[in-house]
């Protein structure tokens, strides 16, 4: 195998999927709506390895037009907020059926969706159900399709955790959505794209659908306690009802960068935690590293 187009090469997971992908030996074409945005962020890739390529997942001709030639597609397209004609439901759905349709048309031979822990058809969350009702199409239109559901990914330029240092630079105290009550399993944005490599070369996990967490269970206010840590700060913490919490999500949704989207809301309604009913790490004979080995290494406490 070593051709790979990566639909959205140019974002958190996709962005080291690539540096990875390139590193084992593949050619790699990174499939994204902002060609000169990817290649900005790709610029310390090895740039023999990697072509950059405009296509959108709502427009079936750019999607075939990406996907000729290759011998595996990665859909690593992610959407947390809904602007304009950028609705989960054409993404996270018909976007994801729209890749794997045109990639069975073009006789690729391994496709591996990113969905996420939690994914459910059935969720009264637009996003969450969006998740779960992609993989299901992406079932029906590419036989042999493997699935990817990483938990909250964590990495340099990762939002949980910067986001609450940046906060406390400038907050007196800072909130705890829900209580902090919820429970999550972290996982190196390096690990998960470990992982993908690794079901590209493996022909044992097709048709199979992996969660891929981190090697310990948090809460919310754990991780919070932790990242003030990191940083050099203490901050008192307050509890932050969940409708208050969704409600500051909308308006945060108007600004260009939100800090709080609506479905990161959503997925902190319930734990969100490996069932341990689905292979993960342990098959791929990968050890995830922890929140305590990874994020000391990128953030830095202030002086």
């Amino acid at each position: 195998m070593s051709a790979v187009v990566v639909f959205g090469g140019g974002g958190f997971l996709g962005q080291q999927l690539v540096d990875r992908l390139t590193a084992e030996g593949m050619t790699v074409c990174v499939a994204v709506r902002h060609p000169e945005r990817a290649r900005l962020a790709l610029r310390a890739i090895d740039s023999d390895r990697v072509t950059v390529l405009k296509a959108d997942v709502r427009d079936a001709r750019s999607v075939a037009e990406a996907v000729a030639g290759a011998d595996a597609v990665v859909n690593a397209v992610s959407a947390y907020v809904e602007k304009g004609g950028v609705t989960f439901e054409a993404v996270h759905e018909k976007g994801a059926e729209t890749i794997a349709r045109e990639s069975a048309a073009a006789d690729v031979s391994r496709l591996i969706l990113v969905s996420g822990i939690g994914a459910d058809p059935q969720s009264t969350s637009l996003y969450i159900r969006a998740r779960g009702r992609g993989e299901c199409l992406v079932r029906e239109a590419f036989t042999g399709a493997t699935i990817a559901r990483p938990s909250a990914m964590l990495g340099p330029g990762d939002g949980p955790f910067n986001t609450v240092a940046g906060l406390a630079r400038v907050l007196p105290a800072l909130p705890l959505i829900g209580g902090g009550h919820t429970r999550l399993q972290p996982v190196f944005v390096e690990d998960v794209a470990a992982a993908i490599a690794a079901m590209l070369f493996d022909p044992g996990t097709v048709g199979q659908t992996y969660e891929l967490a981190g090697p310990k269970v948090y809460t919310l206010r754990d991780l919070t306690k932790m990242a003030l840590r990191f940083a050099g700060k203490r901050r008192p913490l307050f509890s932050l009802p969940l409708a208050i919490a969704e409600v500051q999500a909308r308006a945060f949704e108007f600004l260009p960068n939100p800090p709080l989207t609506t479905s990161q809301v959503d997925l902190l309604k319930s734990d969100n935690v490996a069932s341990g009913k689905l292979p993960g790490f342990e098959q791929l004979a990968i050890q995830p590293r922890s929140v305590e080995a990874v994020v000391p290494t990128y953030i830095k406490a202030e002086a």
